[in-house]
């Protein structure tokens, strides 16, 4: 907050971003050493993988055209939601066994995404570096906008505002770095 006290009067905040990126830094040492485990004496996870993440769609043959025509991901399936009569849920293939699935809620007046705490900040979907360009080539022919590029992955919106990224790096690695 004070940070952003100093930004508003106009202050020059080089020091005080210094002082607050040591102070990040610090806590991810300490976070780190606290409960980073070595990878060769990890437990194994108790998870199989995601099964599918679901998302919220106001169209769902706008979000089908989307996904499957324009990012080339597969329909896979397309069925009636159990938890809400009317309501459809339809799942993409995203690759390794993984599926993106979305539900629509007629009649419930949903607003847009907002990021907010528990929310989903962003997918990021792992493509080759050749498929990487070409899905970004499809993208700018669609008209949907780049909003962020660094390195090897470009952000943009679906067509409800949800936030994508697509990476060009095996899974398990980011930044050239193992995470996994």
């Amino acid at each position: 907050m004070w940070l952003n006290d100093a930004r508003r009067r106009g202050e020059s905040v080089t020091r005080l971003e210094d002082a607050e990126e040591m102070d990040r830094s610090n806590e991810w040492e300490r976070l780190r050493k606290a409960h980073l485990v070595a990878k060769e004496t990890r437990p194994v996870s108790s998870a199989n993988g995601v099964h599918h993440l679901a998302l919220l769609c106001s169209d769902v043959a706008q979000t089908i055209t989307f996904y499957q025509d324009v990012l080339e991901f597969p329909l896979t399936e397309l069925f009636e939601n159990r938890d809400y009569k009317g309501s459809t849920h339809f799942f993409f293939d995203i690759g390794n066994g993984n599926a993106l699935a979305f539900f629509d809620f007629p009649g419930l007046d949903l607003g847009p995404y907002l990021e907010v705490l528990g929310s989903m900040h962003h997918l990021a979907i792992s493509v080759a570096p050749d498929t990487h360009l070409h899905l970004k080539s499809k993208l700018k022919a669609a008209g949907v906008k780049i909003v962020f590029e660094h390195g090897n992955s470009f952000y943009f919106n679906g067509p409800d505002g949800e936030r994508l990224e697509l990476l060009a790096e095996p899974l398990g690695q980011m930044n050239g770095r193992a995470v996994l």
